[in-house]
């Protein structure tokens, strides 16, 4: 009683606050003696007073949110611990609708309005080139450009460099793929190892030469490899400016599949073990193979400090128009940078590959004759049936002459006299004699160029052609430019927008790789969500370990785990992985390096859970052989869905520990396996909880006998643990069961219910039906099972979904892993019989399965109040192991009147708007989806979240189609030599979310930025980090009192992310330092949409978060902010204040030492 009578004056409180400030403000505004009205026409002195007013009004706004943020959290922590309530049931309606009991918590959805302001809008300057007005404009009409067939014939006047020699950097590079064709491990042994070994040699023959080298994973396993002596020789080499290490990644990440914490996580990775090995901070960014580039890898980059970038596969006729407009070279800026402080200057390759014969200029058949690794004799030669010959005395001035007629005509692409010449393509430099062919030949090419002034390669006496790093050229063009490395250089274009989708020729466009093997794409996102969730409750763990003086009772060889699970996920974000284009073999190779990574991943999450939920820490004890927590799920193999475990229950206490991933409180449903149907869940006090009893189906309308499915409502602290109580138990007050009905569309098939689950069946046809919760009502065809519509906030939308079957191409060029290249639009999916329909009601969710041969797709929807219950939670498992060169996909269609605009996520962190050209073919409307897609009109948004990458795009007005798999029997000519026939049981997995939007004008929508609602945030996160279920694996005797665990002391702004909170490694890199790193984001959000009864807690706080006092338990000895990779200090590290502050869409590093 007394509980609620600080709620409701609290409460009580809370109104006053607002109704006064409110009558403040209008007050102010009323009475004010200046303010006359004088029929709308203002004196200039009276708008400024007007103004005055406004900025007043804002003022009180914000400070009204302030107090109510108090309030807030006074309230909350009030009724956060309240104990000894007696169990409120869920009850039926008359209707068949499900109604839960009150939540006694209140909500708060509290957002200054100067949160507000950035998505109105980036007041920045209008960038020269925006990449959807460019693809708008441009022909795209293939034009035949002679010898440089996609582009145009390059002239110049051989007195162009009279004044201004040409300076040319010949850079020599060797494209190492962390598996393709082989496996990492068996190109190591074959190539990668002798390519280094020989960089060694061979570079300290003549210190004018050069290398650069990108991939750290290669690297690495090297370094661990050689003698001391020849690490000895890299780090001179390295010093002497020899040898660059460019980007320092693990590996050359894919921009279309990869995830944004996964991409920053494998250059952290790369740029420190580069640090702490040989001391080195990478200043260029290299990345001549991922089919197609991200804005977000800039943005990255030029965080992690690098100032220049290179790129290289983009849209031949993007390169055409860059290179006649001399657009080449550019400052790349995020669209939403309302100044320059995220300008990276990036150097595009302006022809078809990065091999020699399409980099030394616009003629490849010219430009192969100077690789001479084919020269006549080799085991490659030139398609253009012109081989390379040695240079000799008495043909070297010809040969020069030819080599810079070639260097010239390029150079005249780009605005300045300074060129860039990469000399390497794939897995190049493996034995001594091709060093010595390449480097004594163009030496004595260099040679004659530097000799003869006439030729004007050389300026003040100095060589003007030579061998150069990446970061020499940029040195040299900012030297010319008279400018420091990394700013922008005088009349050079401002750029925002992405490079997608990548054609390299004709109508090929590489957009079927968004989709390919979506198996690997989904476990990929699996093992990220389990590496981020390790890698805070190890920090946290060990830092109240330490704290306690119970380090060395803890198992801090766990770090290694991680340090290898890191180094997994690293290694598939590489381009030949994560797209699904590799040899079937090097995918399995791939698949049993994830699938060893996340069962160790599962075991560093028990192990911290077991240390932080023990009561008494003297009671803790560490056995590596008999873990405390088991596993919530396993799977089989690299390649099998994961299988719930199954709870074996007894009249004594079962334990389950839960583990909440994310930075927000969160209220889920959490659905168990248990083995009798006679089941009471307790929650860590001691109160029962309503449980949602439902069967465990294993087809259609068979039920897996002696298994069951208990669901539970339960709340969760933020990166918290809870546990639960699991008792057999014959009181069945507190059990509700699911009602369950079979549509059997007239088939004649067995049913065999179970004696706790009484089945409706219903033989013929059934008419449509609907299900709903307190936020909206969806409605499915009775015949398939499909949704059809949705009902919202009093308003009814046309949202239905179909299956759908693209076939390929019958001429010569079919669609293959990397290409699509359908044979028109899509078909329909149309098996012969109709699917069986199971419909399933009750208190904590309902849901609709059909089953199709090739696809199994449950929509549910949850009653629960807050984020879970203001979507649709959708899954398709999809099995095509039938189909010949066919691609599977699904259509929503809507009575949202989108046109031709959709948004689709780039790397889960940042929105770019789409545009459906019909000038192009289909193919090349598609883009990839990491984690949302939406379509909008002035009323309402759709947004499709998803759990794993795939294709996406919008075909017609009001509709988004995604690829869910694709199975393609043939070779698509881009060097893989294999279809894709490896395809697995696949289970793809969506949240639908239909939001109104408050207001929307033209001009805003117009505009190449977008942004998600808070909202939708949330619901991406709630969709990409579940709750980890560990059950106590000893079932007697009765284990330790076990206690949940709240890590944070203080509620953390809903628009800010923990992205990680990443230990450090110890000078033993086996072992954890005494620092952590944490990385934070704060979330880019459109207050534009409807945030009314949301039913969940939300503050933000303009872009402010005190570390200081964020952590229960621990103190703050110090904190640095650090570069995104934590290579270069940002300022001074401060014991004394930690509260911090960042921009919308930012993303920070800081070194904490927590203590």
């Amino acid at each position: 009683m007394k509980l609620k009578k600080q709620v409701t004056v609290c409460g009580a409180a809370f109104f006053c606050v607002a109704v006064f400030s409110l009558y403040l403000m209008l007050d102010r505004v009323q009475h004010d003696p200046a303010r006359h009205q004088t029929g709308g026409n203002f004196p200039r002195s009276q708008i400024s007073v007007l103004q005055n007013r406004i900025e007043q009004l804002e003022q009180l706004l914000e400070e009204n949110h302030e107090l109510i943020s108090h309030i807030k959290d006074s309230v909350l922590e009030m009724t956060a611990h309240t104990e000894g309530q007696p169990v409120l049931l869920p009850y039926h309606m008359p209707n068949g609708s499900w109604v839960l009991p009150p939540d006694s918590r209140p909500c708060f959805f509290s957002i200054a309005p100067q949160d507000c302001q950035f998505a109105l809008g980036v007041k920045g300057q209008t960038p020269d080139l925006q990449m959807l007005a460019v693809a708008s404009a441009l022909p795209f009409d293939n034009q035949d450009g002679g010898v440089w067939k996609q582009g145009f014939d390059i002239t110049y006047d051989p007195h162009e460099w009279d004044t201004e020699p040409l300076q040319v950097f010949v850079v020599p590079h060797s494209h190492n793929d962390p598996g393709w064709i082989k496996t990492f491990e068996k190109y190591y042994t074959d190539q990668t190892q002798h390519i280094l070994s020989s960089m060694v040699l061979k570079l300290q023959e003549d210190p004018r030469r050069r290398f650069i080298w990108s991939e750290i994973s290669f690297f690495s396993k090297w370094w661990d490899n050689i003698s001391t002596q020849k690490r000895a020789a890299v780090r001179r080499l390295i010093g002497n400016g020899q040898l660059e290490m460019v980007t320092g990644g693990w590996v050359m990440p894919d921009e279309a599949n990869s995830h944004y914490f996964a991409m920053l996580d494998q250059l952290i990775e790369g740029h420190q073990w580069l640090e702490k090995n040989i001391g080195v901070t990478p200043r260029s960014g290299w990345a001549v193979d991922p089919f197609g580039h991200s804005s977000t890898m800039p943005y990255i980059l030029r965080r992690a400090n690098l100032t220049s970038m290179l790129v290289q596969r983009v849209h031949y006729a993007i390169k055409k128009h860059f290179a006649a407009t001399r657009s080449l070279e550019f400052m790349w800026r995020q669209a939403w940078d309302p100044d320059s402080s995220t300008d990276i200057f990036c150097h595009m390759m302006p022809f078809y590959s990065y091999d020699v014969p399409h980099t030394c200029g616009p003629d490849p058949k010219i430009c192969c004759q100077f690789d001479f690794k084919r020269l006549p004799g080799g085991r490659i030669n030139c398609p253009w049936k012109v081989p390379p010959r040695a240079i000799t005395e008495a043909n070297v001035a010809e040969r020069a002459q030819l080599l810079l007629d070639q260097y010239r005509r390029k150079s005249k692409l780009f605005r300045s006299k300074v060129l860039l010449v990469p000399l390497g393509d794939d897995f190049r430099y493996d034995k001594p004699q091709e060093w010595d062919a390449q480097f004594l030949n163009y030496q004595r090419l260099f040679d004659f160029l530097n000799s003869h002034p006439s030729l004007h390669v050389q300026g003040c006496g100095l060589p003007q052609a030579q061998f150069g790093t990446l970061s020499d050229y940029f040195d040299a063009l900012a030297k010319r430019m008279g400018i420091v490395p990394g700013m922008r250089p005088p009349g050079f274009p401002v750029l925002s927008g992405d490079f997608f989708s990548y054609a390299d020729r004709e109508d090929h466009y590489w957009t079927g790789y968004y989709t390919s093997r979506p198996f690997y794409k989904s476990l990929d996102r699996v093992l990220e969500a389990h590496l981020r969730g390790a890698e805070i409750l190890y920090s946290l763990a060990l830092s109240h370990a330490r704290h306690t003086g119970m380090d060395s009772r803890y198992p801090l060889s766990d770090y290694a785990l991680l340090t290898e699970a890191r180094r997994t996920l690293g290694l598939f974000q590489h381009h030949d992985a994560i797209t699904g284009t590799a040899k079937e073999a090097v995918v399995v190779d791939y698949g049993v390096r994830l699938l060893h990574s996340l069962v160790n991943l599962k075991r560093v999450i028990g192990n911290a859970a077991h240390y932080l939920v023990v009561g008494d820490k003297e009671a803790y004890h560490y056995d590596p052989t008999e873990p405390f927590l088991g596993m919530g799920d396993a799977r089989l193999n690299q390649d099998s869905l994961p299988e719930k475990t199954v709870i074996k229950l007894d009249t004594s206490p079962r334990f389950v520990v839960l583990f909440n991933p994310l930075e927000q409180e969160r209220l889920s449903v959490v659905s168990l396996l248990v083995n009798s149907p006679h089941v009471r869940v307790l929650s860590e006090e001691g109160q029962p909880l309503a449980v949602q009893l439902s069967a465990h189906w294993s087809s259609a309308t068979d039920m897996v006998p002696d298994v069951y499915q208990v669901s539970v409502m339960t709340r969760l602290p933020a990166l918290g643990l809870s546990t639960l109580q699991l008792y057999k138990s014959f009181d069945s007050h507190s059990t509700l069961p699911s009602s369950v009905r079979l549509h059997l569309q007239g088939r004649d098939l067995t049913v065999r219910p179970r004696n706790a689950f009484p089945v409706r069946l219903i033989p013929a046809a059934a008419e449509d039906f609907c299900l709903e919760n307190p936020h909206m009502q969806a409605c499915f065809s009775g015949r398939s099972g499909l949704l059809q519509s949705v009902r919202r906030a009093g308003e009814q939308h046309r949202l239905s979904t179909e299956f759908l079957i693209y076939g390929t191409r019958s001429a010569k060029d079919k669609s293959g892993a990397y290409l699509f290249l359908p044979d028109g639009e899509a078909k329909s999916y149309a098996p012969k019989e109709p699917p069986v329909v199971r419909v399933t009601e009750g208190p904590f969710f309902s849901e609709v399965a059909s089953y199709f041969p090739h696809v199994q797709q449950v929509v549910r929807l949850y009653n629960v109040p807050g984020v879970e219950g203001l979507s649709l939670d959708m899954s398709c498992l999809v099995d095509i192991r039938d189909h010949v060169n066919k691609e599977m996909s699904l259509r929503i269609s809507t009575s949202i009147a989108s046109e031709d605009v959709f948004f689709t996520d780039l790397n889960g962190f940042q929105i770019q708007p789409r545009r459906f050209l019909k000038k192009l073919p289909l193919q090349a409307n598609f883009y990839p989806m990491p984690a949302m897609a939406y379509i909008q009109d002035p009323h309402s948004r759709l947004t499709l979240h998803t759990a794993q990458a795939l294709g996406v795009s919008s075909l017609r007005s009001g509709q988004l189609e995604v690829i869910l798999d694709r199975r393609l029997m043939q070779d698509d000519n881009r060097g893989l030599g294999q279809g894709l026939k490896d395809n697995k049981q696949t289970c793809n997995r969506f949240r639908l979310l239909l939001e109104r939007r408050r207001t929307a004008n033209k001009v805003q929508d117009s505009r190449p930025v977008s942004f998600p609602s808070l909202l939708s945030h949330i619901t991406s996160m709630h969709l990409n980090a579940e709750v980890l279920v560990m059950p106590v694996a000893q079932e007697k005797p009765a284990p330790p009192a076990l206690h949940s665990f709240w890590p944070l002391a203080a509620a953390v702004p809903c628009d800010f992310h923990i992205l990680n909170l990443r230990t450090l490694q110890a000078e033993d890199d086996s072992l954890p330092s005494a620092e952590t790193a944490l990385i934070l984001h704060r979330k880019g959000f459109d207050c534009g949409l409807e945030a009314k009864h949301l039913g969940f807690n939300c503050t933000t706080s303009q872009g402010k978060l005190s570390l200081g006092g964020l952590w229960q338990g621990l103190e703050l000895s110090s904190m640095q902010p650090t570069s995104l990779t934590l290579l270069y200090p940002l300022g001074a590290a401060s014991p004394n204040s930690t509260v911090i502050y960042m921009e919308p869409m930012e993303i920070a590093t800081f070194r904490l030492h927590l203590g």
